[in-house]
């Protein structure tokens, strides 16, 4: 009779398939270097549930991405920047956008005064689209979106400006961050309702599976809930329960599970607590990959891949000492790539302070090289796996996440999609939030944690004088002239016409909003426009405050 084979059996018959990168892999300083290590019959890489990595070689057979967070001023100094990351060996780019674009307002609306080009790139038309991407190939490099409530517009404006630079849809690759419900849970760039704003989500869920193959329609992100304050077993689970529902509104939506499952990633925090970051990345991939398998039915094994970008953590820099941010951000690395990102950011020393400089902007992706090119770190997967440290640690941060999700199932009466936005409206998500914020500042506040600088080790806080990136009133009066320009230039007819259709569009939840968005864009109707249009049938969300 034929014997079953080992785990270990079948992950070398997938590590032989895989097409290695052309590096030495063999040795470190001499000593032979397997692929992974761990006992025949146990988990290996690439093996449900992927608790030791999605793919069965790692890195490798390609190193993270990585992806460096950019967007200031106008559109053309973005631009710069771009290509200034692409030229010094950046393989990913991640667009900011400033307040007013997150908050889907023009950058002469009143409200934008003084913000306009402050913590990320003014988007206000097409046009702006169109500058921001010239010059750069989108058809071989990924671009990754940071915006949520105006996503569907912003991504219906770089829909349209890929097509005209001669870009089919179907070629784009990258991320729309699009996570509307970590911003009612934490981050406050909300405008429409969550309902309504589910809707939005749900229309280029449809839209990229039918359209664009290579395209990830939703980057679930938890980084923004614990920069908010909440814990790692928080991120953890809050992260995957807004994945769960975004399953959820899709199954509703008609699509097949392994139809768009495969295309949705995710977005997490690599914070300074070193061991307990890789532990919440290895909870995450077995959480994600036994409920998409056991409750939503996936069967492909991509819907059950978890894969994720990170960024290292920006509350933990400090404006005290800010070259010290440089060793944070080099150990938060470390965290995300030992504990198999696909994606990596790493913050820059001055972004508690401002902006990044270019130089600034250069250390930071010069650490990942770093530890990509010289650590070896690269060459085995899940190299902490097996440590009854961190076996323990996943493990416990496993059992706290699933008794949350326990109760957003129970309040949700069975429904995770009912039960986050319950969670959402009676504010339960904000009050954990709160309250792991408010314990970590009273641990601060009584010294029973240290942050260097800020309140201890606080000797050379006055000599510090790095140059910062300034955003100046001239640059905000540029993004203004340029707004004017277009909207002077564009066919007023058609214009109000797109606003109509869209009006009329989103007035029938059965109609997916994607194709009117673009026809809008394309005509060059404004951000602020499109979302005012939204907001007449779609209302403003007003969050009821924590009592």
């Amino acid at each position: 009779m034929p014997t079953t084979p080992t785990n270990r059996e079948l992950w070398q018959q997938a590590y032989e398939t895989s097409v290695l990168r052309d590096v030495d892999h063999q040795t470190m300083s001499g000593v032979p270097l397997e692929a992974v290590y761990g006992p025949d019959d146990g988990e290996f890489p690439g093996q449900y549930p992927y608790t030791r990595g999605p793919y069965a070689s790692m890195y490798r057979s390609k190193l993270w991405t990585m992806r460096m967070f950019a967007g200031f001023g106008t559109a053309d100094d973005t631009n710069w920047r771009f290509k200034e990351i692409i030229n010094a060996g950046g393989t990913g780019l991640s667009t900011a956008f400033d307040m007013p674009t997150l908050l889907g307002i023009d950058s002469d609306d009143p409200m934008a005064l003084g913000e306009v080009g402050r913590c990320g790139v003014a988007v206000d038309t097409l046009a702006d689209m169109e500058d921001l991407y010239r010059g750069i190939d989108l058809g071989e490099i990924t671009t990754s979106m940071t915006i949520n409530s105006p996503a569907a517009v912003i991504f219906a404006m770089f829909v349209a400006q890929a097509e005209r630079a001669g870009i089919p849809r179907a070629k784009l690759g990258g991320t729309l961050q699009n996570d509307i419900l970590k911003e009612y849970q934490a981050q406050k760039e909300f405008v429409f309702p969550p309902r309504q704003s589910m809707r939005l989500v749900r229309d280029t869920i449809d839209f990229t599976a039918a359209e664009m193959p290579r395209w990830h329609s939703i980057s679930i992100s938890g980084y923004h809930i614990r920069e908010a304050g909440s814990s790692a077993v928080e991120e953890l689970a809050f992260t995957l329960a807004n994945g769960f529902a975004y399953v959820e509104l899709a199954l509703q939506a008609g699509l097949p599970v392994d139809a768009f499952a495969p295309r949705l990633s995710f977005f997490f925090n690599a914070h300074i607590d070193f061991f307990e970051e890789i532990a919440k990345y290895r909870a995450a991939r077995r959480l994600w990959a036994r409920w998409m398998k056991e409750r939503y039915g996936a069967t492909d094994e991509r819907s059950m891949q978890l894969r994720f970008h990170c960024q290292t953590a920006g509350v933990s820099l400090t404006a005290q000492q800010p070259e010290v941010n440089i060793v944070r951000t080099a150990i938060e690395a470390l965290a995300g790539v030992l504990g198999g990102a696909q994606s990596l950011h790493t913050n820059s020393m001055d972004e508690a302070l401002a902006l990044p400089t270019e130089k600034a902007a250069r250390i930071a992706l010069r650490t990942q090289q770093v530890i990509a090119h010289e650590t070896n770190v690269a060459h085995v997967a899940d190299p902490l796996g097996g440590s009854h440290f961190v076996e323990e640690l996943t493990d416990e941060m496993e059992r706290q996440a699933e008794e949350l999700f326990e109760h957003l199932d129970e309040i949700g009466e069975g429904s995770m999609l009912e039960g986050v936005i319950k969670g959402i409206e009676e504010n339960w998500f904000q009050g954990k939030i709160a309250d792991s914020a408010f314990e970590l500042e009273r641990q601060l506040n009584a010294g029973r944690r240290i942050t260097v600088g800020v309140n201890d080790f606080t000797e050379g806080n006055d000599e510090d004088q790095i140059e910062l990136l300034k955003i100046t009133t001239e640059d905000e009066a540029r993004q203004r002239k340029r707004l004017d320009q277009v909207r002077q230039d564009r066919d007023a007819d058609a214009v109000a016409a797109a606003l109509a259709r869209i009006r009329a569009d989103a007035a029938d939840p059965e109609v997916n909003l994607m194709p009117a968005l673009i026809d809008a864009v394309s005509v060059y109707a404004t951000l602020g426009e499109i979302m005012r249009t939204l907001e007449a049938e779609f209302g403003r969300h007003v969050e009821v405050p924590i009592i």
